[in-house]
């Protein structure tokens, strides 16, 4: 969670820093172990600068991708609807609001910060 204190250049330090933290805990999960239902057992590095495609992601590796994003209670949620890779990239974002059952505030950064960038990531890496 970033709480920020407003005190001029102190408090773009601060947004700098934590956004380096959640970029450094995004690129830790970035070589996830995937597992079963077709996805690759290799641990995949970060491709330019970006995620591996997370068309390839198991239900673990969602459920770490938000754990390492600061969501730690709802990631849970992804574990109990069974959601992979494949189906975090078909979600809608009535889905994410709805059929999670979890609080709208974070449902809502999870949705815009989280799950529309990786589905827009994802359509610009297979439409070439």
């Amino acid at each position: 969670m970033l709480l920020v204190q407003s005190t001029g250049s102190d408090e773009a330090l601060r947004l700098n820093a934590s956004n380096e933290k959640l970029s450094t805990n995004i690129k830790e999960i970035a070589g996830m172990d995937n597992k079963g239902n077709g996805s690759a057992d290799t641990k995949n590095p970060v491709e330019n600068g970006q995620l591996p495609d997370p068309a390839h992601w198991a239900v673990s590796d969602v459920v770490n991708y938000f754990k390492a994003a600061g969501f730690d209670e709802q990631a849970c949620a992804f574990q109990d609807q069974e959601i992979d890779g494949k189906s975090l990239l078909l979600m809608t974002r009535n889905d994410v609001l709805t059929g999670l059952s979890i609080k709208l505030g974070p449902a809502l950064k999870m949705y815009e910060y989280h799950v529309k960038p990786l589905q827009t990531q994802h359509l610009k890496k297979n439409t070439w």
